[in-house]
């Protein structure tokens, strides 16, 4: 099979230079033209994709060779973009910046590479004139495999700046694809973890996206840098597909019938309702229910997620129903099992403490051993409190702010049998937040790290698998089975 999208990779020097603007704008610019633009991101970020979606009508979806192997990029890119007239790449940090100690794993430039995509490099001009020519001749010469086909020169001050960095672009061979000024600039509100979620201000984002669509089309030239795209060479390979993906994972073990400790007070352990309802029913012959419905959460306080996790829980079998811990009183009728992904509890906490049923009826169905898995937010959710505001209250950990910010990736190994994995099941994962957790009494840990120091992290009790590592699911695909089965078995 070929892989034909036209595509290109929005990279820079640095964190800081405009990435996120160009490659927001590109998007919504082309997909004013009719195109149908397939938007992507490198690395773990979950926010940026989301401003992607508002750009293109399309899911964001990311490209991270670390959590995911180099061998599922490409799979994955076509996955995304099957359809699609082209696709814009957006890059993370430096072109070349990857994981840490591990070279160019996980760069933008080895994305770049895998998909053999033309690179547009965005410089943040504002402080420099000739010495531009400088930092593009050595992005573009340092790595012959990187194709750096174009340049868009960011925050330029007047015309004659203008004029004085293209002069010195001249001789470099790169040529310029647009020029955006520093008067122009489209100012989006950040705070401790970057910018704030779509979810949580869309109409302002919905703006803020048609201004970055603005001032893209008035100072770059779309014709030339879709030119540009259509030269990307076809790939060859089969995009991925989570069906076939779920299909070749190993089959789960029998379940157990628990898994770490008890939780801390045992008289608050009712059973598990089970609505009489038709999606509720077990199949007769079996004896297990044919699709086991598994209740995300959403909304504004649970913005981190990858779209690939839903589709993985739907191949394996289930059905997915989203709800939001901010507004839903109740979990959805019949709900077999809980996934809460990352996002900004912190932020919402007075809002998610009020919502007192729904903390109960999340609490009643993991200690009736349900099976639920929560990640970084989710694990935050499901403690006893966050600064001073009561949570979930299923694990006996105390959560709170901190100064620190906690930021990497991170390679695990499970450490306890859990309705995600079998001990010793290896994943790697990425850690991003600035709370910490003071745990008690009850849980047994989730995983192993080895780096930066050696360490164990997050809680496994009963049904419930909560850490504040963020992990993909398409680089382990039994993890979605796994857990998919625990839901149609407990």
């Amino acid at each position: 099979m070929v892989i034909s999208v036209p595509r290109l990779v929005i990279a820079a020097p640095s964190s800081g230079s405009g990435k996120t603007t160009v490659a927001t704008g590109l998007m919504a610019a082309f997909a004013s033209w009719g195109l149908a633009v397939s938007p992507h991101k490198v690395g773990p970020d979950y926010i940026d994709p989301g401003y992607h979606t508002l750009a293109t009508g399309r899911v964001g979806r990311n490209l991270d060779a670390y959590l995911c192997g180099t061998e599922l990029i490409a799979p994955l890119f076509a996955h995304g973009a099957r359809g699609c007239d082209l696709a814009v790449v957006e890059g993370v940090m430096g072109l070349y910046d990857g994981a840490a100690g591990e070279g160019e794993l996980a760069s933008t430039a080895q994305v770049a590479k895998l998909l053999r995509a033309p690179v547009v490099l965005v410089v943040d001009a504002s402080s420099q004139s000739r010495s531009v020519a400088a930092l593009v001749h050595g992005f573009a010469s340092w790595d012959p495999e990187v194709r750096v086909s174009g340049v868009i020169l960011n925050k330029v001050g007047s015309s004659r700046h203008e004029e004085m960095l293209r002069e010195a672009l001249d001789a470099s061979g790169v040529p310029v694809l647009g020029v955006l000024r520093r008067a122009a600039q489209v100012g989006t509100p950040s705070r401790h973890l970057g910018l704030v979620p779509v979810a949580e201000r869309h109409a302002a984002a919905v703006e803020s996206v048609a201004a970055m669509a603005s001032q893209v089309s008035q100072g770059c030239d779309l014709d030339g840098l879709l030119a540009l795209a259509r030269s990307a060479p076809a790939l060859a390979g089969a995009a991925w597909d989570a069906a076939a993906a779920v299909v070749s994972s190993p089959p789960p073990p029998l379940p157990v019938p628990t898994l770490g400790a008890a939780p801390p007070d045992p008289r608050h352990r009712p059973e598990r309702p089970r609505p009489q309802t038709s999606d509720g029913l077990k199949d007769r012959g079996t004896g297990l229910r044919a699709a086991p419905r598994i209740a995300v959460a959403g909304g504004a306080a649970f913005t981190f997620s990858y779209a690939e996790h839903a589709e993985l829980l739907t191949a394996a079998g289930a059905e997915v129903v989203t709800f939001d811990p901010l507004r839903d009183e109740q979990l959805p009728d019949g709900t077999d099992g809980l996934v809460i992904g990352g996002g900004f509890p912190e932020v919402y906490a007075p809002e998610l403490s009020a919502n007192e049923p729904l903390r109960k009826a999340v609490a009643e169905l993991a200690f009736g051993g349900a099976p639920v898995a929560a990640e970084c937010a989710g694990l935050l959710y499901l403690s006893r409190e966050l600064d001073g505001q009561p949570m979930c209250g299923v694990l006996d950990v105390s959560a709170r702010m901190s100064e620190r910010l906690t930021l990497g990736y991170r390679d695990a190994v499970a450490v306890s049998d859990s309705v995600l994995a079998a001990a010793g099941t290896r994943m790697r994962g990425h850690e991003f937040h600035r709370t910490v957790v003071e745990p008690g009494a009850g849980a047994a840990p989730a995983w192993g790290v080895r780096a930066p120091q050696r360490r164990v992290e997050g809680f496994v009790q009963q049904g419930v698998h909560a850490s504040y590592l963020h992990t993909h699911w398409a680089s382990q695909p039994g993890v979605a089975r796994r857990f998919v089965e625990r839901c149609r078995t407990s």
